[in-house]
């Protein structure tokens, strides 16, 4: 019998429990449970919620690495037409602040790890009543774990509307605060529907969660194996040990950022020869080097690699190249392409000034639309205004060109973005903090090529005159308020930066000499 058609994010898991309760729905550390136990817990998070005063409009926070906990949390308050908003874990603490101040969350939930860094804001969260400490082991004084065994099961809330909001994602923005991206139910089940077009889930399969939750490409991979039925391997980190337990552990299907493969290909035959076990191999999140790719599928003759472009504001996925496109001796052109878009996104170049759409083949900006759009920028109308056109459009912000037979070319950005590692890094958030240092006159952030990262962040400064400060100084200055990600690699210091006639600072010449001789032009 066929699943029917969800309306909400959790109903999946309910359904599972129902048709094949006692088989596999998620693994992690040391701990497994199936659907039935699965759906218990998030209906008892949902009753626990509930009991706490959560219901439609509001908002809970999690900050943890990978955990289970984070997908229970979002489906039972998605349940009760509640959102959830995900903290970048590697988030400093005045990050963290925002973050939960700026979603409005009224309950917290942190990981062990991280108890520290909410007690040096804890007095400045305001709307937060309530903090529930995880552990990554739920051991006996798990209070998470407490909790959900105090708590009475609830069913899903009557008036639940697949346009409430269940998820808010935060990304850089334009002012150098993170913009929190509202996502809906029907956003979230559009892009596992249309995303999931070229899978083929097998009997015996598993899927490998290694990418952050905080991540859209970890929030919305997870739903790939609550949507089909098939158990999920979940790791609290990226790293080679935890990915490498996971395909010992069975899992053969998984979405990473090309940084991965790289280092694989890098520790040596016996890493190569484990992860050869992987029947599909989807990346993005960040550009895959040309020469890095093409040996990862000399590597892996038998493994279907898939590349994947998209945004969070489109809840992940807008189009793809499939693993045939990758292996197609007549088009070799096509690996630097990111495909074509996904079942229900449309795709349309525009000219930037004129906003007409150019010709095949010339370039301009993305601009997509689809099901799968957010719903908009929290607390932000007119930035909303700025990206979503009135007859639905979102100008992407990313420029790039579309062959006479539909594959997508990105090639090139509007937004000063840096994408290192899969992690988004807007250049006005970092340069916003090295300006506050007492030496530095003007600055400008600019990503470089990184063999590893796709994108290594490098800041340029001039100093004021007569002032004197240290690359090492301004590191560790940006360390004190950013994310370890956001802070740069380097710091070149120059006696001022190139401006045009109008004073704007020409990043393009500063970016320029690092990027010469490089496959990609998105700089």
């Amino acid at each position: 019998m066929d699943a029917p058609e969800p309306t909400s994010i959790d109903e999946r898991i309910s359904w599972w429990a129902e048709q094949t309760p006692d088989a596999q729905a998620m693994s992690y550390l040391s701990r497994s449970w199936t659907w039935a136990k699965w759906d218990d817990r998030v209906r008892r998070a949902a009753g626990g919620l509930r009991e706490l005063g959560i219901g439609r409009g509001d908002v809970v926070a999690f900050l943890d690495k990978n955990h289970p906990a984070c997908v229970e949390v979002t489906n039972a308050a998605a349940s009760l037409g509640a959102a959830t908003a995900i903290v970048n874990w590697r988030s400093a603490p005045d990050e963290v602040h925002y973050a939960v101040n700026d979603s409005g969350a009224r309950v917290l939930f942190v990981g062990s790890e991280l108890v520290p860094t909410v007690e040096k804001v804890r007095d400045r969260l305001d709307a937060v009543e309530r903090v529930i400490e995880v552990t990554p082991d739920g051991a006996d004084a798990d209070e998470y774990e407490a909790w959900l065994a105090a708590a009475v099961p609830t069913g899903r809330a009557e008036d639940l509307d697949p346009d409430d909001v269940c998820l808010v994602m935060y990304s850089s923005g334009t002012t150098g605060r993170p913009k929190g991206i509202m996502l809906s139910h029907r956003n979230m089940l559009s892009h596992t529907r249309n995303a999931h077009d070229g899978w083929s889930f097998e009997p015996g399969d598993k899927a490998m969660v290694s990418m952050p939750l905080f991540h859209v490409g970890g929030s919305s991979w997870v739903m790939f194996g609550i949507h089909d039925g098939i158990p999920s391997v979940m790791t609290r980190d990226p790293d080679g040990a935890s990915l490498a337990g996971a395909i010992m552990a069975g899992a053969n299907r998984t979405f990473l950022v090309p940084a991965v493969l790289a280092q694989v290909l890098q520790s040596g035959d016996d890493a190569i020869r484990l992860f050869g076990a992987l029947k599909t191999y989807t990346y993005g999140a960040a550009p895959m080097p040309a020469p890095l790719l093409r040996a990862a599928m000399t590597a892996w003759p038998d493994t279907d690699f898939i590349h994947v472009y998209g945004l969070t504001e489109v809840a992940g996925v807008a189009t793809h190249l499939m693993p045939d496109e990758h292996r197609d001796p007549d088009h070799p052109e096509r690996l630097v392409s990111a495909g074509r878009p996904v079942p229900e996104c449309e795709l349309r170049v525009v000219d930037p000034g004129s906003l007409e759409e150019v010709p095949v083949g010339e370039h301009g900006e993305i601009w997509l639309r689809t099901p799968q759009l957010m719903k908009g920028f929290l607390h932000r109308p007119e930035e909303t205004a700025e990206v979503i056109t009135d007859d639905g459009w979102f100008r992407t912000g990313d420029i790039g060109r579309v062959d006479d037979e539909g594959y997508v070319f990105v090639e090139d950005r509007i937004k000063d973005m840096i994408i290192s590692g899969g992690e988004n890094v807007y250049s006005p958030e970092v340069e916003r903090v090295l300006a506050e240092h007492p030496a530095v006159m003007e600055v400008a952030i600019i990503g470089i090529p990184d063999d590893t990262w796709g994108e290594a962040v490098k800041a340029v400064v001039a100093l004021h005159p007569g002032a004197e400060a240290t690359e090492a100084d301004l590191l560790a200055w940006c360390r004190e308020s950013l994310a370890g990600f956001k802070c740069p690699r380097s710091v070149d210091l120059i006696e001022a930066l190139p401006r045009n006639p109008t004073g704007k600072i020409l990043k393009r010449d500063l970016r320029r000499p690092y990027w010469e001789g490089h496959d990609t032009a998105v700089v």
